[in-house]
Formats: structure tokens, sequence, C-alpha cells
């Protein structure tokens, strides 16, 4: 029997390391799906919505480094992929979509559910290909298949029906192979110049971000060189924060210890592989700051930089250590270690408190969840006030990752994520820490997926019956939150009626035993309903004058609009914090 063109794409797929295909099937996509049964090396992974298999996916090829595959039928369903593309272009995911595709006699002529595919995800993918006749099989699916895994980002392959039914050509297909990681380093003159800044400034600070993924040794051997602080982005906090005597904590919204000042406060920052989008936490132009990413468009443009060097950190910070001597004055260092230890005092006050204060304080929570966890568990945070309590209460470890939607900031992530990487590491823990508006809002449906496939992913739901992160933001805009409150169901006893284990937390005492609980389950999915305080506030290490002015006219605001009960409720439970 002759191969299809819809066989050569799974061949080659499996043979660049796919092991998955998320999805939901459709008319314009039976071809395609057919050939899936029939290759049996990729997984099939049935979603009830395409989003959702899409965060799967993401967090798959992210952890895995290996290329995941997500599907979706023409029209409606390919649709339903774009949030979770964006997701994947934005947090350096190979994700390669097999969209389906009106028959090529209909291309053009607006039939039913027919998309433009180069319009429709110019702006989410890397690479997008349509296959209109069998001979372009072959170079379609290799360019996708290399510029998602090079390029570190989705691509998106369109398919009509008929053409995926079609004889492939003899040649299409004959192996496969992906390079590996490429090493890229600056040149020797700028690499000269940079020693020279460093060794010319009295106070280094280094802000890391996901670029140190591989570089962690060689980050804090330049550190402990140079006497420098390390600060980090949310994405470089897995790398750079456990066993660091020079970790100074985050800074921005989510930041806590030391970062901010270090970072203000050196002659010379070093930026390493961040991208770190809040300009207004970074220095202006009295400090020096020299930014080394693999990706030249991540380079200048959060911040003016006096030095932009394209390189990757291991290599680059590598061939640094051979021109930089040690410093021996670690007086800036000490100071703002210090610092970063009497913050954590002030945040740990609602974790030692917390068995005596109702409502659950989510501080309380998340430390005690991350005490409970296992030493490589996988933890993932929903948009909002999730990544708060993790960033700040979550320890990592050297086998323990932390994943989110952190430069999309898509809502629903969290659960999803945990899913996909369940798939991919089974047995391991995986902690999905959901917002309630999220889970009510992706989750909740997929939960039945799960169910089916037994996989024992721990969702912890923060049930505060408000969208508590976009609360906030319109308090420190100055006006009155509006639009952010709903009303939940007991999400135990609906995750008990579909099938998982359900366990609800109402009391500070039943914390550590309900999370437990939840922990040691390995028969199949858990939904964890913590009922958490909606008052409490999240605090960063340093918060912009700006910031505090609208929050306190926000405040006023509520008085005058008869909310005097919420603002003395607000400043009651964080007075410690205020």
């Amino acid at each position: 029997m002759a191969q299809k063109v819809a066989d050569v794409l799974w061949k080659m797929l499996a043979e660049a390391g796919v092991k998955r295909c998320y999805g939901i099937v459709g008319d314009a996509l039976n071809p395609v799906i057919d050939a899936l049964r029939r290759n049996g090396e990729i997984e099939f992974i049935h979603v009830r919505h395409e989003e959702y298999g899409v965060f799967a996916a993401v967090a798959e090829a992210y952890l895995t480094g290996n290329p995941v595959v997500v599907c979706g039928t023409a029209g409606p369903g390919v649709v339903h992929l774009f949030n979770g593309l964006m997701d994947a272009r934005k947090e350096g995911a190979a994700v390669v979509a097999i969209a389906g595709d009106v028959e090529t006699t209909l291309i053009d002529t607006a039939a039913l559910e027919e998309l433009n595919p180069y319009k429709f995800f110019d702006t989410a993918c890397l690479y997008v290909g349509r296959v209109v006749n069998p001979e372009q099989v072959r170079a379609v699916v290799t360019t996708a298949i290399m510029t998602a895994v090079v390029d570190k980002g989705p691509t998106l392959i369109s398919i009509p029906g008929d053409i995926a039914a079609s004889n492939a050509p003899d040649r299409s297909a004959h192996g496969f192979s992906i390079p590996a990681e490429p090493m890229l380093r600056p040149a020797d003159a700028d690499l000269k110049k940079l020693a020279e800044m460093v060794e010319a400034a009295n106070k280094v600070t280094i802000f890391g971000g996901d670029g140190c993924r591989d570089a962690r040794n060689e980050v804090l051997q330049l550190a402990a060189r140079l006497k420098a602080p390390i600060g980090y982005s949310f994405r470089g906090k897995q790398w750079l924060e456990h066993d660091n005597p020079n970790a100074v904590g985050m800074t921005g919204l989510l930041g806590y210890g030391g970062a901010y000042k270090a970072i203000h406060g050196a002659d010379l920052l070093l930026m390493l592989g961040t991208d770190f989008p809040f300009s207004e936490f970074l220095p202006g132009d009295n400090v020096k700051k020299v930014q080394i990413d693999k990706n030249p468009k991540h380079i200048g443009r959060r911040t003016a930089v006096d030095l932009a060097l394209v390189g990757d950190v291991k290599t680059t910070v590598t061939a640094l250590l051979a021109k930089v001597s040690n410093k021996a004055d670690g007086t800036f260092l000490e100071r703002h270690v210090a610092e970063t230890k009497s913050f954590e005092e002030l945040l740990h006050h609602y974790v030692t408190k917390g068995p005596q204060i109702k409502p659950i304080r989510p501080e309380f929570l998340a430390a005690t969840l991350s005490e409970l966890a296992d030493d490589d568990a996988m933890f993932f945070a929903d948009t909002g006030t999730a990544c708060i309590w993790l960033s700040r209460h979550v320890k990592g470890g050297t086998n323990r990752r932390i994943f989110g939607s952190f430069s999309w900031a898509s809502m629903a992530n969290a659960a999803p994520n945990a899913f996909g990487a369940q798939l991919a590491f089974p047995g391991r823990q995986t902690i999905a820490v959901c917002g309630d508006g999220g889970f009510t809002m992706l989750g909740l449906g997929d939960l039945l997926t799960q169910v089916q496939r037994k996989s024992p992913v721990v969702q912890i739901i923060l049930n505060n019956e408000s969208l508590d992160f976009v609360n906030i933001e319109q308090q420190e805009a100055g006006i009155v939150p509006f639009g952010v409150d709903f009303k939940n169901p007991n999400f135990a006893k609906v995750a008990e009626a579909m099938g998982a284990k359900g366990i609800r937390i109402e009391e500070p005492g039943d914390v550590r035993a309900g999370l437990a609980e939840a922990l040691a389950h390995k028969g199949g999915p858990v939904v964890v309903d913590a009922v958490v305080d909606p008052y409490a506030l999240s605090l960063p290490a340093h918060v912009p004058f700006h910031v505090a002015q609208s929050f306190t006219l926000s405040l006023a605001k509520q008085v005058l609009n008869g909310k005097m009960d919420s603002v003395i409720k607000t400043i009651e439970r964080n007075i410690r914090l205020i």
C-alpha cells in the first residue's frame, strides 16, 4: 500500500522525537488522524478543548525539550489553538500545530469553516506552511519541525483533507535529524570589553532569567568571584534561587528581598538571559548595564544597555570567568543578602501565624505546600495571585520545576500545564495552583480528561470568589474594584461528581492534613478547594510611589462609594504588611 501524505507527516514527526499529539478530531482532520492511528508511535491525547491541549503541550515541550504536536480541525477547531500557540511563542516551547483545512478545490471560495492560515496564525507562529500539493510535504514538514526546535517556538502545518489522503512521492521522507543545541558566544573584542567593565566596577549585581537554565553553576561561580548579589525573574527563580548564598530574590510586582535595591545600587548590572518586561523596576542611566542573550531581539528593548552581547549564558560566562579576578570587598553583597533575610521574615509572619488565622492565608497554604511536596515536584501557577504566592513561598530545588504563562500571562494555564507534565513524567508530582476564575474557565471541563486517563494531577484552587489579581490591579490604578466578583460551587463536590477526588479546606487547622492527603493520592486527579482570604494583599519589596498613591486613592473612593466594610477588612487582615 502506497504511503499517504499524512503517513509521511507522522513518520517525520516521530523521527523528530514527538511522543504525543493533543487535540480534537473532526472531518477535515480525518485522513490525518487515520494516519496517526496507523503510525502507532505517537500517542493521541483527546482533550475536551483544543486550548487545554495546547497549554498541556507547551508545558511538555518546555520541560522535556522535545517537540510536541497539537491539532484542530478546520475553522473553529484551529481558532481554539491560537491562545495556546501564543503562549508557546512567548514561553519558547517547540509546539507543532496540525490544522485541518478545507479541500483544495474550496480554497479562497469563502467555504464553510475556511480560514486563511497565513493571516490568522502569523502573529502566533514562527512559521506557517500550507500543503496544497503532495510534492510539498517533505519541505513544509521539515521547515516546521526545524523552526520549532531550533528557534524554540510554535509552527503550524495546514493540510487539506484531500492532500492528506493523497499518495506521497516516493522520495518524501528518508530519515530526519534534529541538531544539538549550538554553542554561541560573543566576539573576543566584546568579551574583552565586558571583562574591563567588570574589573572597573566596585559593585556588580547579576539579574538572571530563563536563559540561565543550563548555566546555574557558571553564574554562581561568577557571582562568588565578583561578590555579586543575584536577583532573578520568575522564570529564573527555579535555576538561581536554591542553595545560593548570593540570592537576593525578585523584583517587580512579585518582588521580594533585596533584589530591587541591589539592582539599583550597583555600578554594573549584568542581565543574563532575561527579557524581564517591567521596565519601571530596572535602573536608569546611573547604572551601567550589560545584557547577554542568545536572542538578539531581547537585547535593549526593556532598558537601554551599555554593552549588548549575543551569546548563550553558559558559554559566555565560562569565557568571562577566565578574564576576571576576585573582588575582595563583600560589603555590597552582605548588605543585600541581609535585607533579603529581613524581608523573608516579614513574609513569614502569615506563615507562622497561619494555623490561627481564618480565612486561610494563601501565604500559609503555599508555604505548607512547599514543605510537603516532593523534592522533584513540578509546580504550575495560574496567572494572577497564584504566581505571587508561588514565587514567594514555594522553594526551589535542584530537581523542582516551576512553570506558568509567565511571558504571555494567559488565564487558566496551570491545570493543563500540569496535565501535560504528568504525561511526560508519569508518577512525578505535578501540582497546579489555580485561580478559581482560571479553573472554571478551562480546567473544569478537562478534569474529565484527567479522570478518564487516571492522571494523578493535584489541582489546588484558591477559592476567594474573585479575579483577585485584577481586583488588586484596579486598586493600584486608583479605581473602585468592579466586575471581579463571582459565585463558586463547592469544587470538591463537583470534582467528586466528575470522578476525581475532592478535598475542601475551610479551616486553617486542616491545611496540612488536606494537602498531605492530596499529595499522597495516586489513583487519579485531585481537586483541593481551598477557601482563602479574599482580602489578602501581596505587597512587593519595592512599591513605586504612583502605585502607593493610586492604591490609597482607591481605598478613599471605596469609602465614598459605600464600601467601608471592604476597606476595613483589607486593612485589618493586612496590618502586618501595611
